[in-house]
């Protein structure tokens, strides 16, 4: 399906959120289209893009032909890729094809990501220094479940904002002091070099035995600007954070 544009928010930049959705997740086959409410689960996240202020376009991006279907039926812009190991490497191969200034990989599990977290990821593209290929959105955990939880990746970050580690265990270990623990949102901001960047380098021991994507450019020397934002979302990694996100929808839906 082509993918629509719209007119420009902040001619000339041209920033673009692409949404990688896959049907096979390992512990959730077929989650893009897990309904919450009334809608699959992509649909949500395709809103959250609209209403973030900088961004001039979306579009998910599959190699289902029954994710493809749902979009085509919701209007939703889409476009078909090959087969490829993170979503990261999806967004790369639609940057071959969609022009754009910057690149957002906003992840199709964040149904109630916060738009100005978006607008704020778009907006660091545009300072990132030549050397920095890629700025990864952060929020502090306050919930020693989630600081604990291998569903949430956690990050440690350097005196100049840059990502040291990520892992799903909790990092660091508290051994002398009362460490703060940050989750790392699946909210990735490129510039077209920093796709290209990615694409060329090997999975590297890290990342296959984490399953965390942004370990490619540590584990090969580049850098990960780290983002500070104000997100209270959840992400649905599993059938039990779909039953939390219901409840979320519906207390959200009740508010006056």
């Amino acid at each position: 399906m082509a993918v629509t544009t719209t007119k420009p928010k902040h001619a000339p930049r041209r920033h673009i959120a692409v949404i990688p959705c896959r049907w096979g997740a390992s512990r959730f086959p077929g989650k893009p289209l897990a309904m919450l409410g009334d809608k699959p689960l992509l649909w949500h996240v395709y809103q959250r893009c609209r209403e973030a202020q900088r961004l001039d376009d979306a579009v998910v991006a599959t190699d289902d032909r029954r994710i493809e279907a749902v979009c085509q039926q919701l209007g939703i812009p889409c476009t078909m890729t090959g087969t490829h190991a993170t979503g990261t490497d999806r967004v790369a191969e639609c940057a071959e094809h969609l022009q754009a200034d910057g690149y957002i990989n906003v992840q199709g599990d964040e149904p109630f990501i916060d738009p100005a977290a978006i607008d704020a990821v778009s907006e660091a593209v545009v300072h990132l220094d030549a050397a920095v290929p890629v700025v990864n959105a952060y929020t502090h955990i306050a919930d020693t479940a989630a600081a604990i939880d291998h569903n949430v990746v956690k990050v440690v970050i350097s005196a100049d904002n840059n990502a040291l580690l990520f892992s799903r265990q909790p990092i660091p270990y508290p051994r002398g002091d009362h460490p703060a623990y940050f989750r790392q949102l699946g909210l990735y901001g490129f510039t077209a070099a920093g796709l290209e960047i990615f694409r060329k380098l090997d999975q590297g021991p890290l990342e296959r035995t984490e399953g965390v994507e942004m370990l490619r450019f540590i584990e090969h020397s580049h850098s990960v600007r780290m983002l500070p934002v104000m997100d209270t979302g959840l992400a649905v990694d599993t059938p039990e954070d779909l039953v939390r996100a219901r409840s979320l929808l519906q207390r959200t839906r009740s508010r006056p």
